[in-house]
């Protein structure tokens, strides 16, 4: 088993505190984020985008594997993952995230990069985790 880890600090409440983010590797290291950067344009981060660039890791991750297994050594793929936050009752909710991908991958044909890639979809930790709907589209160029 696996275990990775990060920790949040918020001061103060609701749309007048501040926050930050770390990850325990460093990449983010007492990032902000807040209502701001949540709800507006405002600077820092927030949880959506953090889910968004997990969710193109790991989808484009997993592709790349089971690329991999098919016996193909060449290419490149580039995946853009839109969160989308929507109201639900008094609160919120992630409803769904759209994965869109363009790749470059030698050797297949798209009928079967179709099946890898949805199976990829599918499969990756990230997308199971999701209770949202995952959208996918994609480009193939070989």
């Amino acid at each position: 088993m696996i275990t990775r880890s990060a920790t949040a600090r918020y001061e103060g409440f609701g749309k007048d505190g501040k926050g930050e983010v770390s990850t325990q590797s460093g990449v983010l290291d007492g990032q902000q984020y807040g209502f701001g950067s949540r709800f507006e344009e405002g600077i820092g981060t927030n949880p959506e985008e953090l889910i968004a660039a997990a969710h193109a890791a790991c989808f484009t991750m997993a592709l790349s594997f089971a690329l991999a297994r098919e016996g193909l050594t060449a290419g490149t793929l580039e995946t853009e993952a839109k969160v989308k936050l929507d109201k639900d009752g008094d609160g919120f909710k992630v409803s769904r995230s759209d994965l869109s991908l363009n790749a470059r991958v030698d050797g297949v044909d798209e009928a079967r990069f179709g099946e890898i890639a949805e199976g990829a979809k599918a499969n990756c930790p990230i997308s199971k985790l999701l209770n949202a709907e995952i959208g996918f589209e994609y480009e193939l160029n070989g």
